[in-house]
């Protein structure tokens, strides 16, 4: 008797409302990869940005939640993405959408799984685990620290499902405390509550050592993924992750605990610095990523574009292989026009590595005949002015 599947797979998919589909309804029977074909602005990277508001955050685009909602819809009307996802530990159900009973000024979005609410979007990374790639993030090397560092938190996720949470309580004692440290309008302006500042900057140090510590962890055991790989025939160049950042660097050299006292001994004595500046100089929310081709022996940035885009499949492939070998399951794969512009051999290796993983990848092609090599294990669905058809 075969074992039943555990890996993370979307068995169906429900956005209504979303982007340009008022109802869009999607079957994947056993969960294999999905080929979402048809001609651009058809709605193909609409399901995946629908998909990929079943993780923490705003979604591949980074939209504003009410950006999402289909224009011709009737004001008011709140759009929603549910689905059901296999994942190690059972099916779940899953669902998101904006609130409808918070005011226009104030959009929010509900989560609930297994019919329940979830106190924070966060906990999404303890149900299920995705990854994407768009064309967007093909300049990721060469663009703002920004975008790398939430590429690699995304990653992170994968990981330690916690991180998500963590980041969040970081970011919001750091908005808070910057509103505190902020001059008033005028000389008369009280000074911030130091107890409430000691408070907050506790939970910025607490949280934070956490977060960098994650990201130290996931960026070593992605090297040593790739560097272990050596032998391995592929046609995607070796990546090396490294982090650049004050509390990174200290983590590196001295305990946590001693690294988070200082980090906290450091926000105090800068506060006047701080509330100049409008926000914390310093913190994992300025921490860079830095890639190196390991085959070139060159930092990506410096690598032609072909090649960044190899290397940030080469990384989203080594996390699969380590997450299959840590949670039994690699993450579900949203793969966003990839075919189009990898020759034929990287398309064939990149193949090739899906079924090897047993990972779920859902793509995006104007060229059906590209994905043709996937063959029978894939469920090819044309999608069509916000329709979906098999």
């Amino acid at each position: 008797m075969s074992e039943t599947p555990r890996n993370f797979a979307i068995l169906r998919l429900s956005a209504a409302d979303f982007r340009n589909h008022r109802a869009a309804d999607i079957d994947v029977p056993g969960g294999g990869p999905v080929v979402l074909t048809g001609p651009n602005g058809a709605g193909k990277t609409n399901l995946l940005e629908a998909l990929s508001f079943l993780a923490p955050g705003r979604g591949l685009r980074r939209a504003a939640l009410a950006e999402v909602r289909r224009s011709d819809a009737a004001p008011g009307t709140p759009w929603s993405v549910t689905a059901v996802a296999r994942t190690p530990e059972g099916e779940r159900r899953i669902g998101t959408g904006l609130d409808p009973s918070a005011p226009a000024e104030s959009p929010r979005r509900t989560v609930r799984v297994d019919g329940a609410p979830l106190p924070s979007q966060a906990e999404l990374a303890r149900v299920v685990s995705l990854a994407w790639l768009t064309p967007q993030m093909d300049r990721l090397f060469t663009e703002g620290t920004g975008q790398r560092r939430r590429f690699f938190d995304r990653l992170v996720h994968g990981f330690s499902p916690g991180h998500a949470s963590r980041l969040l309580a970081y970011e919001n004692a750091m908005r808070q405390r910057a509103r505190l440290l902020r001059p008033g309008p005028g000389a008369t302006a009280a000074p911030a509550d130091p107890v409430w500042l000691d408070r907050l900057e506790a939970a910025m140090a607490e949280n934070g050592i956490a977060v960098a510590a994650a990201r130290r962890e996931t960026a070593q055991r992605l090297s040593a993924a790739e560097i272990g790989d050596f032998g391995r025939i592929s046609a995607f160049p070796r990546a090396a992750l490294g982090l650049r950042g004050e509390i990174e660097q200290g983590l590196a050299d001295r305990p946590a605990l001693e690294v988070e006292e200082a980090f906290r001994t450091s926000l105090r004595t800068r506060r006047s610095e701080d509330g100049a500046a409008g926000s914390a100089r310093a913190g994992p929310h300025r921490t860079d990523i830095e890639v190196r081709n390991l085959d070139k022996e060159m930092p990506a940035a410096q690598c032609s574009t072909g090649e960044q885009k190899a290397l940030l499949i080469s990384i989203i492939l080594a996390q699969a292989r380590v997450m299959r070998a840590d949670r039994g399951s690699p993450p579900i794969l949203l793969l966003d026009e990839v075919a189009a512009h990898l020759d034929e051999t990287r398309r064939a290796a990149l193949f090739s590595a899906i079924a090897g993983l047993g990972a779920q990848a859902w793509m995006t092609g104007t060229d059906r005949g590209l994905f043709e090599p996937l063959g029978r294990n894939a469920h090819f669905l044309t999608v069509r002015d916000g329709t979906v058809a098999a």
